[in-house]
């Protein structure tokens, strides 16, 4: 499977966002615009966090949020948030955060191809850099390999 698509409603560029909780609000409402998830999926999204703490913080300056299959996952589906201001989330050294991934899988054990496509994507660090300066959802699309759809 690896990557899902990223077509335009998931891409917000220049986003603001007071907190982490807002970043979550604004990457769970791309994968709403985009038709992966519904509202709730964003909630679950923060209750991980509130749960397990800032370890969304995949390395500095980005935050790979998600939430278990469920309901509230229609499809799976990708969205990208560049932050116009970076954003603190509690992490000890990968804060603040400029680039937030969310990501949804409709179906249990789907997500490891995915979570392993992220990976090795950000083996790169200049990855969340080039990400946060992306001016385009294209140009987000060509950092990252994927398809609009």
């Amino acid at each position: 499977m690896g990557l899902p698509p990223l077509p335009d409603p998931a891409v917000v560029l220049g986003a603001s966002a007071s907190s982490w909780r807002d970043a979550l609000r604004a990457v769970g409402g791309a994968l709403v615009a985009s038709g992966a998830t519904t509202e709730a999926y964003t909630d679950a999204m923060t209750a991980m966090v509130e749960e397990h703490g800032p370890y969304i913080v995949i390395s500095p300056g980005l935050a790979f949020a998600h939430a278990r299959p469920g309901s509230s996952v229609l499809r799976d589906g990708l969205a990208v948030v560049t932050l116009a201001s970076p954003v603190v989330f509690g992490h000890p050294h990968n804060d603040p955060v400029s680039v937030v991934l969310g990501l949804a899988v409709a179906e249990v054990g789907t997500h490891l191809e995915s979570i392993g496509a992220i990976a090795n994507l950000f083996n790169a660090p200049s990855v969340t850099g080039r990400l946060a300066a992306a001016a385009t959802a294209d140009e987000v699309r060509a950092i990252m390999g994927v398809t609009t759809a």
